[in-house]
């Protein structure tokens, strides 16, 4: 039986995601029995077997879609009735993804931005920090971020979106956050928000529909303005503000 330990070590450590595949019971004949593992990577690529054939096809394509999902789930294959394999038997096998980080990026490196990911990496998040000012990292000083320098638009494109993507726009122009708003709200994502007092915020929503077309049910899923609201007013109390907001959905997506 193949040892996964370092494989699986070396995946939370590079932040790499995959999924662990576990034959957890068995009936009839089959080709591996309980206890048999394998290892799905992101692209598809696997280590060790289950059994080989239609099984471990299947089996690959669904520990894909756990991949996305970020949950653990069992699965039951007839492998006769549903597989068309002719040992017949049955097989439950438990998927369990495995580096699955949430990637928060804020775009904004300014007072509510530096000190929402000071916190961030604590709570779990991969952090990316992406600003378009010269000279703004010089001085950064916090650790397990990634910084990013250059136009923002650009790097809507460049983000990877999935379930797990979360996205905070706190930059130091009303019409950057809108611009940005308005680019990533249509893609996949587990969390968006923008910074904006109510009033700006208004606008910006009326812009984005008027202007901008924006789907009336995708402007209503972009948390704006940011955040669980209480009396903030720090640039501090308002990266309160948004971690309690990234921790609650976070936590509920488990």
């Amino acid at each position: 039986m193949i040892d996964f330990i370092d494989d699986l070590r070396a995946l939370k450590e590079g932040g790499q995601p995959g999924v662990l595949c576990i034959v957890t019971a068995t009936s009839g004949s089959t080709p591996r029995k309980a206890g048999t593992k394998m290892l799905v990577l992101a692209g598809g690529t696997s280590k060790g077997t289950i059994g080989g054939g239609a099984v471990e096809h299947q089996a690959v394509e669904i520990a894909l879609q756990a991949l996305e999902k970020g949950v653990p789930f069992t699965r039951h294959f007839e492998l006769l009735d549903d597989l068309s394999m002719e040992c017949g038997g049955a097989m439950d096998i438990y998927f369990e993804p495995i580096g699955v980080v949430p990637w928060l990026y804020i775009f904004g490196a300014g007072h509510v931005g530096k000190a929402l990911a000071a916190f961030t990496p604590s709570f779990g998040f991969r952090t990316t920090v992406i600003d378009d000012r010269e000279g703004i990292f010089s001085n950064w000083n916090i650790p397990d971020t990634e910084t990013l320098s250059g136009n923002y638009i650009p790097f809507v494109d460049n983000i990877e979106y999935g379930e797990h993507t979360y996205i905070v726009i706190v930059t130091h122009k009303h019409e950057y956050d809108e611009q940005l708003m308005v680019a990533c709200a249509p893609r996949d994502y587990a969390y968006l928000g923008m910074i904006g007092s109510k009033r700006k915020v208004a606008e910006i929503k009326a812009r984005a529909l008027d202007k901008h077309h924006l789907n009336p049910e995708v402007l209503g899923k972009v948390d704006m303005p940011i955040g669980i609201p209480f009396a903030a007013e720090t640039p501090a109390e308002i990266a309160v503000s948004i971690l309690a907001r990234l921790i609650d959905i976070k936590n509920k997506r488990k």
